[in-house]
């Protein structure tokens, strides 16, 4: 009986620090998601602006010798 309780506590101790580590990798992934969204917005905003002004990008100007 005790053989069978000491594999349950190794099994639960597994457990545990295997939902503690993918805890962290979510927190991490979290955190990144937040600030690629902020680089998202700001660029979207950027963008904005630029088409509020008028402003075309160079890729899309007809080069001076045309």
């Amino acid at each position: 009986m005790s053989a069978s309780r000491d594999d349950l506590e190794m099994h639960l101790a597994h457990i545990t620090r295997t939902v503690d580590d993918l805890s962290e990798v979510v927190a991490r992934q979290d955190r990144e998601i937040t600030r690629l969204t902020a680089c998202v917005e700001m660029l979207m905003q950027r963008e904005a602006d630029r088409e509020a002004a008028g402003d075309m990008p160079a890729a899309n100007q007809k080069p001076p010798h045309w």
